[in-house]
């Protein structure tokens, strides 16, 4: 028989209770759902600097496969917009590899919209609240949807080469938002301090003006060159494409002068570890995208270095712009009530850029 003494300390075992949702929750989730989910969720630093990331990483791979899109000759695929045919919303059979690349390529839009939505949740989730990083969540989600919209009337209008143009330039001011985002969200929100003198700053933003002419003057060759992005006859700008490519050549010269005079001038002045960081990571890689740029213009454009060259591309824009973010600081402001230490800001040479 069973001991009586042992059922006396026996206890059934327990299930933690599910909390009750009632309608006033309901209600307040279905109004403002991002205030439901941050009044009961606060997310890691870590994990909002991670959302950011996976924002910028996404936009840059919706990128490169918009230009796969278009050097596979797929990019009436899909010969509708936002169908894929006037009949079926997918690809079908008949559409064959070009039908499955276009479409595949669309389904990617979610994806980005996907990561971007999970950036603004986190953002407006961590405490305390900043404005300013869920609005850059915010200008990232509406530049998706307008480029969407623009990407349907790339379509509808045959691919005309100066809507594909402005396509490239909207995804490119994407990147951008999506760097400063993920910058914004490793550093606080205090008042910036600059790093460098004026002349300095000066000298970066004429840099970066050059650079973003640098992109504009690539979506021309683009437009310009073979690559129309369908088999058959495709409108192009009537430009002579090795021109403007020479005046591409020229312009990506005038930047890797100016930023190899900016790290002159950085060491001359001692700047800190930061902006001479950027400033040689930028130098290496515009390095590597000028030996792809002359090696696919004497070759006659061989698709996969076109490819690289556009991922080369967005590199280049965000290391740019990380330049420019690494010139000032912003330390965490002290919340009311907490030391001053648990929002210390990270030294230069360990965060990286401010």
């Amino acid at each position: 028989m069973d001991d009586p003494r042992e059922s006396v300390h026996k206890r059934a075992p327990t299930m933690d209770r599910v909390p009750n949702v009632t309608r006033a929750d309901t209600a307040a989730a279905v109004r403002n759902p991002l205030a439901f989910i941050a009044a009961r969720w606060t997310p890691d630093p870590r994990t909002v600097q991670r959302a950011a990331l996976v924002a910028l990483a996404m936009s840059v791979v919706i990128v490169i496969t918009g230009g796969a899109v278009r050097l596979t000759g797929s990019g009436l695929g899909c010969p509708t917009w936002p169908k894929c045919t006037d009949d079926s919303l997918t690809t079908t059979s008949e559409m064959g590899f070009h039908g499955v690349i276009e479409f595949g390529n669309r389904l990617l839009t979610y994806v980005l919209c996907a990561a971007v939505g999970w950036a603004i949740i986190a953002a407006r989730s961590q405490k305390p609240y900043r404005r300013s990083l869920t609005r850059l969540g915010w200008a990232q989600f509406w530049i998706v949807m307008g480029n969407a919209i623009l990407g349907g009337i790339v379509v509808l209008v045959g691919l005309n080469p100066y809507t594909v143009a402005a396509h490239f330039l909207l995804s490119s001011a994407l990147i951008a938002v999506a760097t400063v985002m993920w910058q914004r969200a490793r550093e606080g929100d205090g008042a910036p301090r600059p790093l460098v003198g004026g002349s300095v700053r000066q000298l970066v933003w004429v840099m970066v003006v050059v650079s973003a002419l640098l992109i504009a003057v690539g979506t021309v060759v683009t437009g310009a060159g073979p690559h129309a992005g369908d088999s058959s006859e495709v409108e192009r700008m009537p430009i002579d494409w090795e021109t403007v490519s020479k005046a591409h050549a020229v312009l990506a010269w005038i930047v890797v002068t100016l930023t190899f005079a900016l790290w002159f001038v950085l060491k001359a002045v001692d700047a800190p570890k930061g902006p001479l960081a950027r400033t040689r990571d930028l130098f290496l890689v515009l390095l590597a995208q000028g030996v792809i740029g002359y090696v696919q213009y004497f070759t006659d454009l061989p698709e996969v270095l076109v490819g690289l060259h556009m991922f080369g591309s967005c590199l280049v824009w965000i290391a740019t712009l990380r330049v420019l973010l690494a010139l000032r600081e912003r330390t965490r402001e002290t919340a009311p009530g907490l030391p001053a230490q648990e929002y210390e800001a990270p030294s230069v040479s360990m965060a990286g850029p401010r």
